[in-house]
C-alpha cells in the first residue's frame, strides 16, 4: 500500500530511497565527475520517465546508462541505431514455420527494462515510430498482437549534436515522451586527470555488480507521489509552462516573436513529478522552488523551439528556458 502524504516522514524516506545512494557511488566507481548525468538517471528511475543524452562522443554517456543497467540489475538490451535500422529490429517480427505453416512472434531487444538507444538520431523515421508506441504505452504490436513490455522500462537514449555529419532531427512527438533531456560538457581538467588515471590501461573494466533490484525502484516510486507538492507551487509550475506558450502574458514581451512552440501539458506533468523525485533525493517529504528551478531546464529545454529569428539573435532553447525561469515570480 502506498503512502500518504500524512504517512510520509524522514525515516520512511531515508529506508525507501536507500538504494540511491547506493547506486549513485556504483555509478561514480565507474563515470568520473558527470553528477548532474547520475542524478537525472536517478530521476528517471524513479518516475519511470525516458531519459536523452545530448553530447559529443567521448562523453561516458553510453557508459553511464550500461553502468546504471548493470547496478541495478535489471535486463539491459543496447541498440546501435544507424541508418539501415529496420522497425522488426527492434520490436521483432512474425517467423513463420513451414512444418504446420504457422506464425510465431520472436521478440526483439525492446523487451527488456533498460533499453540503451545509442545515438537516437541516427536512425530514420520509421525507427522512431517504432519506439514512439513502446515508451509511450509500455507495449508493442508485433503481427497484430499487443505484448507488454517489463517493468520497470526506460528508454536511455544517447544523441549527437545535430550538426554532426549524419543525424536525423527527431520528430517533436517523440521528443515530448522523454521526460529529460541532458546536454553534458566536457570534464574539468581535475576529472580529466581522473579519468586518464583509471581508464589508460589494458587492464578490465572496473565489475559493476548490482546493488538494487528492479522491484526496489518500482517499490520507491510511490514515495514519489506521497511528496508534498504545495498548491502555490503547482501554481507556479503551471505559470512557468505557460510563459513559453504565450510568454507576453508573463511579462516578457522581449520573447513573443522567438517562441515557435512552447511546452505541452506533459512538460507539466513531468515537472511536478520530477521535482517529487527531486526532493525525495535531497531527504525531503516537500517540493521546494529550488527543486522546480533545478529539474525545470532539462523538463523544459526540448520542448521549446526557438523560432528563426531567436536563433539569429543567439537564443537558443536554454536560453529561453532560462529567461523564463528568471522571469516568472517565485511565490
Amino acid at each position: 500500500m502506498a503512502p500518504t502524504q500524512a504517512q510520509l516522514d524522514a525515516d520512511t524516506i531515508q529506508r525507501g530511497s536507500a538504494w540511491t545512494r547506493d547506486l549513485t557511488d556504483a555509478l561514480g566507481r565507474v563515470v568520473v565527475g558527470q553528477e548532474h548525468l547520475v542524478r537525472s538517471l536517478l530521476i528517471g528511475l524513479l518516475t519511470g520517465g525516458h531519459v536523452l543524452l545530448e553530447g559529443v562522443p567521448g562523453l561516458a554517456k553510453s557508459l553511464a546508462v550500461s553502468t546504471l543497467a548493470r547496478a541495478v540489475g535489471g535486463d539491459f538490451a543496447r541498440l546501435q541505431f544507424t541508418p539501415d535500422l529496420l522497425p522488426s529490429d527492434l520490436v521483432g517480427t512474425e517467423v513463420y514455420h513451414a512444418r504446420d505453416g504457422s506464425f510465431a512472434p520472436r521478440k526483439g531487444p525492446i523487451f527488456a527494462n533498460f533499453i540503451l538507444a545509442d545515438e537516437i538520431n541516427r536512425a530514420p523515421a520509421k525507427v522512431q515510430s517504432a519506439l514512439l508506441e513502446a515508451m509511450q504505452e509500455r507495449q508493442v504490436s508485433i503481427g497484430g498482437e499487443t505484448f507488454p513490455l517489463p517493468r520497470p522500462f526506460l528508454v536511455l537514449a544517447t544523441q549527437n549534436p545535430l550538426e554532426q555529419e549524419g543525424t536525423y532531427a527527431l520528430p517533436e512527438a517523440q521528443l515530448d515522451r522523454f521526460a529529460l533531456k541532458v546536454v553534458l560538457d566536457y570534464p574539468r581538467q581535475d576529472e580529466e586527470l581522473v579519468i586518464l588515471d583509471r581508464m589508460a590501461s589494458t587492464a578490465e573494466p572496473i565489475e559493476v555488480t548490482p546493488v538494487t533490484s528492479p522491484e526496489a525502484v518500482l517499490a520507491t516510486r510511490p514515495l514519489v507521489d506521497a511528496v508534498t507538492l504545495d498548491p502555490r507551487l503547482r501554481e507556479y509550475i503551471v505559470r512557468l509552462v505557460h510563459a513559453t506558450r504565450r510568454p507576453a502574458e508573463a511579462g516578457l514581451s522581449e520573447l513573443a516573436g522567438m517562441i515557435e512552440y512552447g511546452a505541452s501539458p506533459r512538460g507539466t506533468i513531468v515537472l511536478a513529478l520530477t521535482c517529487k523525485a527531486e526532493a525525495l533525493l535531497e531527504g525531503r517529504d516537500y517540493v521546494t522552488p529550488t527543486d522546480i528551478k533545478r529539474v525545470a531546464p532539462d523538463v523544459l529545454r526540448h520542448r521549446v523551439a526557438p523560432t528563426y529569428e531567436a536563433e539569429a539573435s543567439g537564443f537558443d532553447s536554454d536560453a529561453l528556458v532560462r529567461r523564463v525561469l528568471e522571469t516568472v515570480p517565485v511565490p
